[in-house]
């Protein structure tokens, strides 16, 4: 009885995307401890935007279940695959956002919950039907990324027009550009064959490394700007941070290649994972130091 219920109960993890609602969470519990350090208010808002999040994950799927049934990697998916009916999506969807905007208020009142709908109504409303598009939708749809941290800088009572806030914010904004265009490389042929607009189609893949290492140099320069805001107040992390930036500008330098069968975006998609992780665990260390 209990590997059927868990068996049925898979789908929905998957619909809720939980390893990047996870990933969304610890931005959020980034942005609090960068205010306030940890303590227990900080659960119900970080739990709040993992469900919201979740919510507008579930509801992503429910929004592209027709392309994902084309593509190879997201044919398997809940939906295309028939585990589970659009409609039980959708009231999941619903559901899950609901409590997680609810929960937000209780813990952190209005404005923290207004950016949180903020995230799920750009991601799902304005990003989502974008992307259809125009191949450049990721930069305005990297503004979801900004947004998470955001919530937890206000829900530890810290204010929008600190100019720390915005470091941060344009910190989680400008990685995930970099991030996505390395993702449409890697997947460049399904998403074509979806019908979504891609950079190597307009532009080839030689111009599109360029860009993604202009982009990536980019974030770089943003994580150098977190100590230089007071962002944090370690010497220590602070020479972390540049030690980051400055590595990941060089295992990035081969994508400036003129021999494009050299590169592997799935390794360099990894490598700037690990460094926004890397930058993640030295903001909330700074925060015990």
């Amino acid at each position: 009885m209990k590997n059927t219920a868990i068996m049925k109960a898979l789908p929905y993890f998957e619909l809720a995307k939980v390893r990047i609602t996870f990933a969304v969470m610890l931005t959020t519990l980034t942005g609090y401890v960068l205010m306030r350090g940890f303590d227990e208010d900080m659960i119900l808002p970080v739990l709040g935007i993992f469900l919201l999040a979740c919510g507008s994950a579930a509801l992503n799927h429910f929004q592209e279940r027709k392309t994902d049934a084309i593509m190879d990697r997201t044919s398997l998916r809940p939906i295309p695959s028939g585990k589970v009916k659009p409609l039980n999506a959708l009231i999941f969807s619903v559901f899950l956002s609901f409590s997680g905007a609810i929960i937000i208020y209780i813990g952190s009142g209005l404005e923290a919950m207004f950016l949180g709908i903020l995230a799920l109504i750009w991601y799902n409303f304005i990003y989502t039907p974008l992307k259809k598009k125009t191949p450049f939708a990721v930069i305005p749809g990297a503004v979801i990324g900004a947004i998470p941290p955001l919530v937890g800088w206000v829900a530890a009572g810290g204010s929008l027009t600190d100019p720390r806030a915005f470091v941060i914010a344009f910190f989680f904004f400008i990685w995930q550009i970099p991030h996505f265009w390395l993702l449409q490389l890697k997947y460049e042929k399904d998403y074509s064959k979806a019908g979504f607009p891609t950079l190597v189609k307009s532009y080839g893949e030689k111009h599109i490394h360029r860009l993604t290492f202009l982009w990536t140099l980019s974030t770089a320069i943003a994580a150098m700007m977190l100590p230089v805001f007071n962002v944090v107040s370690s010497e220590y992390i602070a020479g972390a941070m540049f030690m980051a930036a400055f590595w990941i500008v060089y295992v990035f330098t081969p994508l400036l290649s003129k021999d494009t069968k050299l590169i592997n975006p799935g390794v360099y998609f990894m490598k700037i994972n690990i460094f926004v992780l890397s930058m993640i665990i030295f903001l909330s260390i700074d925060s015990f130091l």
